[in-house]
């Protein structure tokens, strides 16, 4: 589930904090810190996912409270609980995957309970939820539709659930953007993906090498990058830039697999969306310029790569 780019963002990450912290070697084991970090990123989507369904499965939570009334309105005796059988909701709570990633992480004993209540009785105001609900059948994209709209309509944008999560999940700020993709990813096909292997092998192998790769061999992509900065003195180079940049040399140099273009186009816009409005086209010349040289000297040899995924 976890992409490449996804991996690339946590080596920089990982790296940035090994490098700017006040003293030297804060992380005796990289690999094991990088370990770490990626098992808070599997524990925060799962809660993401779980807080979802919650939602979803309040309607029957919330119909029941009303009913239990001293004097039930007929609205209160009438709450309609459709959600509560979604068939994509149900595909989830169903999944052995699923049902192992609880048991592991246990969202239940976190989650805010007032606040599930609240999320719920927003869905309940929208205009989509009161289409859902009065249409006569189940059709499978508005199944999908419902489970997205709370996500992304009445979880991402409130401050009070934002703040919830700060509060559990230091990694939050951090991982915003990939988990906004890989829940939407996970809502639209849940039954394609194993929970157990948020990073299956392969991209494990990825991820510690070019970690690994890069703390080896950083005094020597340092010195290919220098000679290319022109006016530029390396000191005063962003250390995020810097970092992107050697990343992006280690992959150029040493990762046989990854086409170089896919290599120079993931860095540059990293760079831009992590470091300055500039930052895209400077790490872009710098690693353009070191690719020529080398592949002039016949120095960097690439395996066939047709037909593999390697973004």
């Amino acid at each position: 589930m976890i992409s490449r780019r996804n991996i690339r963002v946590k080596v920089m990450q990982l790296l940035y904090m090994i490098e700017s912290a006040d003293t030297p070697n804060p992380f005796s084991n990289p690999v094991a810190q990088l370990q770490k970090h990626l098992d808070q990123s599997s524990e925060l989507f799962v809660y993401l996912i779980y807080f979802v369904t919650e939602v979803a499965r309040y309607a029957e939570t919330s119909s029941a409270q009303r009913a239990a009334k001293n004097l039930p309105s007929q609205a209160d005796l009438n709450v309609n609980t459709k959600i509560a059988g979604n068939e994509i909701l149900w595909l989830i709570l169903e999944s052995d995957s699923y049902k192992k990633a609880i048991a592991q992480f246990k969202p239940e004993l976190k989650v805010d309970r007032d606040l599930l209540k609240k999320v719920y009785q927003a869905l309940t105001l929208t205009e989509k939820y009161q289409e859902y609900i009065t249409a006569q059948s189940r059709d499978k994209s508005k199944e999908k539709e419902i489970l997205k709209l709370i996500f992304t309509a009445l979880m991402l944008p409130n401050e009070d659930f934002i703040t919830h999560v700060e509060e559990l999940f230091s990694n939050w700020d951090d991982d915003a953007e990939m988990m906004d993709q890989l829940v939407l990813n996970y809502l639209h096909k849940p039954e394609s993906y194993n929970l157990q292997e948020m990073i299956g092998a392969e991209k494990w192998d990825f991820a510690k090498t070019l970690l690994t790769t890069a703390i080896d061999k950083k005094e020597y992509t340092a010195e290919l990058i220098k000679p290319k900065l022109k006016n530029w003195d390396a000191e005063r180079i962003a250390l995020l830039d810097m970092i992107l940049m050697r990343l992006g040399v280690c992959e150029l140099l040493f990762f046989e697999t990854i086409p170089t273009k896919v290599t120079i186009n993931e860095y540059i816009d990293l760079a831009k969306e992590y470091s300055t409005a500039q930052s895209g086209q400077f790490v872009n010349g710098i690693l353009d310029n070191i690719h020529k040289e080398f592949v002039g000297k016949g120095d960097i040899h690439k395996v066939n790569f047709k037909n593999k995924s390697q973004s």
